[in-house]
C-alpha cells in the first residue's frame, strides 16, 4: 500500500537549451539567465513549489542555475542535480549543503544516475557502458553524502566563526568499491532536516532498488494509469523486502514528470498540442529515432514502447495522455492535454495511485507556467481541499 499521508506538491520546469514554441526545430528563445530567472518568477507567481533545472548534454549547469534561481526568488526550491562518478561525493555534499543554507532551506537535489550514452562518454564517466554498476556506485555515493550530512550537524552551530576548519564534524570513514575516503568532512550543515531531500528516477530493477535503499521521492516519466501502478507495486513490494531482510522501513514519495497543455476547450488544446511538432522535419525524426534506439536507459525504453504502442492512434496512450512529442523529445515527453477539468481529473488519478509530487512544463515554459498556473492548478487544488476534508491525512504544499 502506497504512503498517502504526505503533501501533494507541484514543481515546473527550467529551460536550459533554450525554449519555445514547437521542438525539433531551433529554439526560439535563448536561455539566458534574464529569461530563466523570468521563468522561474512565473512559475513561483503561478503557486508552484520547486523548478526541476536539467542535467546532461547541452543543458547550462543546473547548480549554477539553481543558485541564480534561489537568488531571484523567495520561496520557489530549485532541484538541481547530483551526477554519481562525476564529482566527489564530500564536495556534491557540500554544495548542495551550501545551496540549502544561502537559500534558507529551499534546496532539493535529483539524483542522476545515468544519461545518455553520448553525455556520459562526452563526460567521461567510465562507467558509461556498464548500467547496473552505475546504480552500485550511487548507493556509495549517497552513502558517503548523507554520513558528511549527518556529521555536520554535529558540528559548531556557528561554522563560519570557529576556530576549527571543520566546526568540529566528526569525521567519515568510508572503504567501498568505488569510493574511498578517509577523515571526510564538509560543512556548512545543511539546513533541513535530516537533509535535503533526494528525488530519484530509474525504472530498472538496479535504480529501483537503490531508489528504495535512499531516495525520498521516486520520480517516474508520465505513463497510462495501469502503467504507473505497476511501477508503483514493484517499489512497494521492494520496500516490504528491505524491511524483511534488513530491518528498514523507509518511507518513500512518488512523483510523475509531465508535459501539460491546458485551455479552456478541448479543441483549442488539441490543436495546439499538434502544433507544437508541426515543424519537425523528417532528419531530425530520424536523428532521435537513433539516439533513442542507443539508450540503455529502462525508463527511455518505455516511452519508446509506447510511442510505438499509440503510432496509429495518433499517439493517444490514454484519455488526454499524448505520445506525439516523443516522436523528437526524449525523456519525460507525454503530454497531458484538454481543459483544465479533463487534465485536473488525471492528476487526480495519479493521486490515488499514491503520486505525491508533479513536476510539470509546456511549450514556451515561460507563457505555460503562467497558464497551467490560472486554469490547472486552481482547480487541482481546489479538488485536494474538497478531497482533504474527506480524508485528512492528504494536505496541499502551497506556493
Amino acid at each position: 500500500m502506497t504512503n498517502k499521508s504526505q503533501q501533494v506538491e507541484f514543481g515546473w520546469f527550467i529551460p536550459t537549451t533554450g525554449d519555445g514554441k514547437y521542438i525539433g526545430v531551433k529554439p526560439e528563445r535563448e536561455s539566458t539567465a534574464e529569461y530563466m530567472i523570468q521563468v522561474a518568477k512565473t512559475a513561483e507567481e503561478a503557486g508552484f513549489t520547486f523548478a526541476l533545472i536539467p542535467t546532461g548534454g547541452s543543458c547550462i549547469d543546473s547548480w549554477v542555475v539553481g543558485s541564480a534561481i534561489a537568488a531571484h526568488t523567495r520561496k520557489l526550491k530549485p532541484l538541481v542535480a547530483f551526477r554519481p562518478g562525476l564529482i566527489a561525493p564530500v564536495l556534491a555534499a557540500r554544495m548542495a549543503a551550501s545551496l540549502d543554507y544561502i537559500s534558507g532551506g529551499r534546496a532539493l537535489v535529483n539524483v542522476v544516475t545515468g544519461g545518455s550514452p553520448q553525455d556520459l562518454i562526452a563526460t567521461g564517466d567510465p562507467l558509461a557502458h556498464d548500467h547496473d554498476a552505475r546504480y552500485e556506485r550511487t548507493r556509495e555515493f549517497l552513502h558517503i553524502v548523507k554520513e558528511v550530512w549527518t556529521q555536520s550537524k554535529k558540528s559548531s552551530d556557528s561554522f563560519l566563526a570557529s576556530n576549527s576548519t571543520y566546526g568540529g564534524a566528526e569525521r567519515v570513514q568510508f572503504q567501498g568499491k568505488y569510493f574511498q575516503l578517509e577523515d571526510g568532512a564538509s560543512l556548512p550543515a545543511p539546513i533541513q532536516n535530516p537533509h535535503p531531500p533526494l528525488y530519484f528516477g530509474g525504472s530498472s530493477a538496479a535504480g529501483k532498488r537503490t531508489a528504495v535503499e535512499t531516495a525520498d521521492v521516486f520520480l517516474m516519466w508520465a505513463e497510462p494509469i495501469d502503467w504507473i501502478r505497476e511501477q508503483i507495486a514493484e517499489l512497494e513490494q521492494l520496500r516490504a523486502e528491505l524491511k524483511r531482510e534488513k530491518g528498514i522501513d523507509r518511507t518513500l514519495r512518488y512523483g510523475l514528470r509531465a508535459q501539460v497543455l491546458v485551455r479552456e476547450t478541448e479543441e483549442e488544446a488539441w490543436r495546439e498540442a499538434w502544433d507544437i511538432i508541426s515543424k519537425v522535419e523528417r532528419k531530425a525524426i530520424d536523428n532521435s529515432n537513433q539516439r533513442f534506439a542507443t539508450t540503455d536507459a529502462t525508463n527511455q525504453k518505455r516511452q519508446n514502447e509506447l510511442r510505438e504502442l499509440s503510432r496509429d492512434h495518433d499517439f493517444l496512450l490514454a484519455p488526454n495522455l499524448w505520445a506525439g512529442l516523443s516522436t523528437v523529445r526524449g525523456g519525460g515527453s507525454m503530454l497531458l492535454v484538454g481543459t483544465p477539468e479533463q487534465v485536473s481529473d488525471r492528476i487526480l488519478e495519479y493521486v490515488d495511485l499514491g503520486i505525491s509530487s508533479f513536476i510539470l512544463s509546456g511549450y514556451p515554459n515561460l507563457e505555460e507556467a503562467q497558464t497551467t498556473g490560472e486554469l490547472l492548478l486552481p482547480l487541482v487544488k481546489q479538488k485536494l481541499a474538497e478531497r482533504a476534508q474527506e480524508n485528512t491525512e492528504l494536505t496541499i504544499e502551497s506556493a
